[in-house]
């Protein structure tokens, strides 16, 4: 494959999503990702598309119109505190910030722009760093969330391209708004490999969570154990990804790429080196080509190392659409670190691979409850597939 079968959707526009200079959901996490891919020479011949604003009326497909309003008015400086309480906004979390409507708008707009790009105009992928919105409920912003482009996007595929849509979401927080969106829809499949909700937020995700009516079944969650390292995160990947995969037969593949897996990152406790993050992408490039015609979606996500570990980690996205993973290989490229070490306030990293690091002492441990996890999580799948055969 070469970059002219996959859009790469980004832009700069007058509208950042951006809380704060010091909020850890930063949008630098982009533009570093895009300056390295460009130093590598990964995007040359690529169509790159330029996002536009969503509608109201493509928000109003997961959110009540009345929530659109308060996002409008606290990106205004009109909306009262009370008020934006009962949004789930103005807080710690998702604070508001000038036009907040606009900026979250245009980033929406850019995960319907790639789901467009696969779907109508004949791409096999695309990848649009800016998307990952998981958190967000139809009257509520939370967890960074504002719009959940996620879930708009799902409902647009399904409404405009009547396509069958299997959700794989990997960052280290349960996507929770997304699977909650669609738990009785039988024709869209959520599949969701984080931390155990125990430790960390929003506290959902248990593998009892399955979907409940017609969609009962196509809900997958695989909480994993805190300190869960590589091996035993990539086996739950691995093993649920083509055992959903086959059960659910869809025409597409929406994968939310956090990257707050990583052992660096300060807001979850998985142990992941950013070699999973190498494997992730391949193996559902893999999947795509094999079951959905190779169409695929990949969008960002968490990751709150913005310097050392999400510009290398979701340059392996576009690399692994590309297949041009040989590019990864060795030293990351010297004008990239001369470009932005000056500004980081992390010591860049100069390879691809990341340092040594210590064993978790409970690994067996943790390794055996993740694969009892898995099979419990997979249970009724292979009953139903065992049922059919």
């Amino acid at each position: 494959m070469t970059t002219d079968r996959a859009a790469f959707i980004y832009g700069a526009d007058a509208y950042p999503y951006k809380f704060s200079e010091t909020h850890p959901f930063h949008p630098l996490r982009l533009q570093l990702t895009h300056s390295l891919l460009e130093q590598m020479d990964a995007l040359d011949n690529t169509t790159t598309i330029s996002p536009k604003r969503a509608t109201d009326d493509e928000l109003a497909l997961i959110h009540d119109p009345t929530f659109i309003e308060a996002v409008k008015e606290g990106g205004a400086g009109t909306l009262q505190n009370g008020k934006a309480e009962t949004f789930g906004l103005g807080t710690e979390d998702t604070p508001v910030f000038p036009n907040m409507h606009e900026a979250s708008s245009y980033l929406v707009g850019g995960t319907l722009a790639a789901c467009d790009a696969v779907l109508r105009d004949g791409y096999q992928h695309a990848f649009h760093l800016g998307g990952g919105l998981h958190h967000g409920f139809r009257g509520r912003a939370s967890g960074f969330c504002v719009y959940n482009d996620s879930s708009i996007a799902i409902e647009y595929m399904r409404q405009t391209y009547n396509a069958r849509v299997l959700y794989i979401d990997t960052d280290a927080h349960h996507g929770d708004g997304v699977q909650w969106a669609f738990y009785e829809d039988p024709d869209v499949c959520t599949l969701s490999i984080h931390e155990t909700g125990r430790y960390l937020f929003p506290g959902t995700g248990h593998v009892t969570e399955k979907g409940s009516g017609k969609g009962f079944g196509y809900s997958i969650n695989i909480p994993l154990d805190a300190f869960t390292e590589d091996e035993s995160f990539l086996h739950a990947y691995k093993e649920s990804l083509r055992e959903a995969v086959e059960f659910f037969r869809p025409d597409l593949i929406l994968t939310q790429n956090g990257a707050d897996a990583h052992y660096y990152d300060p807001l979850s406790h998985l142990h992941l080196s950013i070699d999973a993050f190498k494997e992730i992408p391949r193996m559902v490039h893999e999947i795509a080509h094999e079951y959905c015609e190779g169409r695929w979606v990949a969008i960002g996500g968490g990751g709150y190392d913005k310097w050392r570990v999400v510009p290398r980690a979701w340059s392996y996205i576009w690399l692994a659409m590309t297949e041009q993973l040989h590019l990864a290989e060795g030293d990351i490229p010297k004008s990239w670190l001369d470009q932005w070490q000056n500004q980081a306030t992390e010591i860049l990293p100069s390879t691809w691979s990341d340092p040594a690091f210590p064993t978790i002492p409970r690994r067996a441990e943790i390794t055996e409850k993740n694969r009892l996890t898995v099979e419990k999580a997979l249970y009724h799948i292979r009953r139903e597939q065992n049922k059919q055969r």
